[in-house]
C-alpha cells in the first residue's frame, strides 16, 4: 500500500491522523479518492446516510458598529460614524421575528459587532426580553470574539459572560470569528479582533458550560494552504477536550472569502475560489474531524452546483435558507434559497431533505406549512 492509502485506512478507522499525514493527503491525494473516503465516513457518521439536513432561521444584526477593523467586512461601521450606526430596536426585532416565524423559523441567529459601549447588561436585557416575548425561539447568538469583547469592557471573565448569557436565554454559540486560527493571519485581516487563543479558550469554556457551539473557517485570502489544515486540527483537538455529555461542536462550516469591495480586495488580495479546492477542504474536514458529526456545505459562498457535489464529498448538511443575511452578502455572495429551492437542490443531489433545528434534531415540517 502507498503512503496515502495507509493514511486513508487509518482515517476510515476514525483514528486521528497526524498533522504531517494531513499535509500529505491535502498536498498529494487525488481529489476523487479523498471525496470517496470522505463520503464513506459521512455515511457512517450520520444516523441516516440518505438524509441531508437543512434549517430555517433568520440572521439579525444586533448592531453594525464594530471596532475590530476586519479587512474582509463591508458591513460594519466604525464607532464614530454616527450617521451610519444603528442598534436594532425591540420593535424591529418583533417585526423580523414575526416574519420569520410565519416562514417556519425556530431560531434567531444574532450577530453583532464589537461595539465599545454594549456591555453584558445590554445583552442580558435583550436576551431576557426576547425570551419573554418568544419563549420557544432559540437564540444562537454572538460568537467567541463578542464574548471576549464583552468581558473586556464589562471587567468580568469570559466564563462569567457565558454563564450570564446562558442564564438570560442564550441557547447556542455560533462559530463566527474563527476565520483562520493563526495569529499572523488574524493580524493581517482582523487587527483588533481577539486572538486565536482567545477564540479557542472561549469555545472550550462554552463546552464546559454545556453550551453547544459550531466551528467555522473562512479561507482563500492571505493564509497559506497548510494553515487551513492546522485550523482543522485545532478544531479537532479542541473537540476532544469537551466534557462527557457536552455536545461541544455540533458542526463545522468552512466558507470561501468573498472579496467584492473589501479592504483586502483594495490591497490587492484577489479572490482565490476554486470549486476543486473547496471540495478538497470539505473532504479533508470530514477526514480530520472524525469527532464532529456534521459538516455543512456553504451554498451561500460557493453556489448551488458546488454545494451539491460537496454532499458527495463529506458534507451532510446544507445549513439554513437564511431569511436574512447581511455580512457575507455585502461582500458579493449572491446565491439565494427559499425552502422549496433548498429541498429541490438536496433531492437533485440524490438525498432526502430533512428539516432540523440547531442541535441537528429533526423537525416535523408538516406542522409548519
Amino acid at each position: 500500500m502507498s503512503k496515502i492509502d495507509n493514511i486513508l485506512e487509518k482515517a476510515l478507522e476514525r483514528e486521528s491522523i497526524t498533522r504531517e499525514e494531513a499535509y500529505e493527503l491535502y498536498d498529494n491525494a487525488p481529489l476523487q479518492l479523498l471525496a470517496s473516503v470522505a463520503d464513506t465516513l459521512r455515511s457512517t457518521a450520520v444516523d441516516d446516510p440518505r438524509v441531508v439536513t437543512w434549517q430555517i432561521d433568520r440572521n439579525v444584526n444586533i448592531t453594525n458598529v464594530c471596532k475590530s477593523g476586519c479587512r474582509f467586512c463591508n458591513f460594519h461601521c466604525k464607532p464614530h460614524e454616527e450617521e451610519k450606526a444603528y442598534i436594532t430596536t425591540m420593535a424591529e426585532y418583533r417585526t423580523k421575528i414575526d416574519e420569520a416565524l410565519k416562514l417556519g423559523a425556530d431560531q434567531l441567529l444574532l450577530q453583532g459587532g464589537l461595539h465599545p459601549r454594549l456591555g453584558i447588561e445590554f445583552y442580558e436585557t435583550l436576551f431576557r426580553q426576547l425570551k419573554k416575548e418568544y419563549p420557544k425561539l432559540r437564540l444562537n447568538a454572538l460568537g467567541a470574539p463578542e464574548v471576549a469583547h464583552i468581558a473586556e469592557i464589562s471587567s468580568i471573565t469570559t466564563v462569567e459572560v457565558l454563564e450570564r448569557l446562558k442564564a438570560a436565554g442564550l441557547d447556542t454559540l455560533p462559530g463566527a470569528g474563527a476565520e483562520i486560527l493563526s495569529d499572523d493571519v488574524r493580524k493581517r485581516i482582523s487587527p483588533a479582533k481577539p486572538s486565536a487563543r482567545d477564540w479557542v479558550r472561549v469555545m472550550h469554556e462554552a463546552h464546559r458550560l454545556d453550551i453547544p457551539t459550531t466551528a467555522t473557517m473562512m479561507y482563500g485570502h492571505v493564509e497559506r494552504p497548510h494553515q487551513r489544515i492546522d485550523h482543522l486540527i485545532t478544531i479537532r483537538d479542541l473537540q476532544a477536550l469537551k466534557p462527557d455529555g457536552s455536545r461541544g461542536f455540533t458542526a463545522f462550516i468552512p466558507w470561501v472569502f468573498c472579496p467584492t469591495g473589501t479592504q483586502l480586495e483594495k490591497e490587492g488580495i484577489a479572490p482565490r475560489f476554486s470549486a476543486t479546492e473547496y471540495l478538497r477542504i470539505i473532504a479533508m474536514s470530514r477526514i480530520i474531524l472524525h469527532n464532529i458529526r456534521n459538516i455543512q456545505a456553504s451554498w451561500l459562498t460557493v453556489g448551488r452546483e458546488v454545494a451539491e457535489i460537496a454532499l458527495h464529498s463529506g458534507a451532510n448538511d446544507m445549513g439554513s435558507i437564511m431569511i436574512e443575511e447581511n455580512v457575507v452578502s455585502s461582500a458579493g455572495a449572491s446565491t439565494r434559497f427559499d425552502r422549496e429551492a433548498m429541498k429541490t437542490t438536496i433531492r437533485r443531489a440524490g438525498f432526502e431533505p430533512r428539516l432540523r433545528n440547531q442541535l441537528y434534531e429533526y423537525r416535523d415540517e408538516t406542522t409548519l406549512f
